[in-house]
């Protein structure tokens, strides 16, 4: 049965009120406050939950997007060779069955890129919605977009070239790292800048290389934009370590500021329950 003040959560009283409506919640770890009014609307929850375990995930994926992208670099880099023998001395060795087991690793990469693309955009965006819920309950003052867009912002043309980034800027603000006695210190956002720069020159550039491949049709064409394509794979690979660097960066900041999430001169706080799983 529903609560019968808020319609939302479950009733656990006997005059069907919810733990939140009857007072009886229980209390906050010491040193954190119940989150204000801000862009995150109702249902913040009122202490961090751990996002060590997604970063886990979001990093082992991270390493296989690199490995996929290496092997796309290698047989691709293998095809391109053969398509310039084709321009230099005429080899035809393309056609034969050279040509046909490189074309079908070159396949076989292309496939493993993007499916390892897929399952890491899946995980990362459920790790960034997780810091970014935590950062609702560490100083939702300083969120500039709720929640939601850290999904929904990475889905609606051209500005998620740019809402994504100001969803992690007030993540990362929100989860500045305290010193042992509760004061801020400043935290340089280049872990932050260099992965949404590196992300946002991958991502054009694959798609303007996979428009040249798509459109090659002589074999100097296809030799050229083959070149291209390893190169932007190989772009995709620095933003690839850059995001775990990211990645790890927040992730340490949060569980730091779960740990000592407190206001200078307030009392230490107990840790909170699951930070470090």
């Amino acid at each position: 049965m529903l609560c019968t003040r808020c319609r939302i959560r479950t009733a656990v009283t006997d005059d069907g009120l919810c733990t939140f409506c009857s007072g009886t919640r229980p209390p906050l770890p010491d040193g954190l406050m119940a989150p204000v009014a801000g862009p995150g609307g109702w249902g913040v929850a009122t202490w961090p939950r751990s996002p060590v375990g997604l970063a886990r995930a979001v990093t082992a994926l991270l390493g296989l997007v690199i490995a996929a992208d290496l092997f796309a670099i290698g047989t691709g880099l293998r095809l391109r060779a053969l398509w310039q023998g084709l321009v230099t001395d005429g080899s035809m060795d393309i056609y034969g069955k050279d040509g046909d087991t490189a074309e079908a690793l070159y396949g076989i990469a292309a496939l493993s890129q993007g499916v390892t693309l897929l399952a890491t955009g899946v995980v990362f965006i459920i790790w960034f919605h997780r810091t970014r819920r935590n950062a609702e309950v560490f100083d939702p003052s300083v969120q500039r977009m709720g929640p939601g867009w850290a999904v929904g912002g990475w889905f609606v043309p051209v500005a998620n070239f740019w809402f994504p980034y100001r969803v992690a800027s007030g993540v990362w603000e929100a989860s500045a790292q305290t010193r042992p006695d509760g004061g801020w210190r400043t935290v340089p956002r280049t872990p932050l800048n260099l992965w949404w720069g590196a992300w946002v020159a991958s991502l054009l550039f694959t798609r303007v290389t996979e428009r040249m491949w798509e459109r090659a049709e002589d074999p100097e064409g296809i030799v050229r934009a083959a070149g291209l394509v390893a190169a932007a794979d190989a772009v995709d690979i620095v933003a690839a370590v850059l995001a775990i660097l990211y990645v790890r960066a927040v992730t340490g900041m949060q569980v730091e500021r779960a740990l000592h999430g407190r206001a200078p001169d307030g009392p230490a706080p107990a840790p909170v329950p699951g930070a470090h799983r």
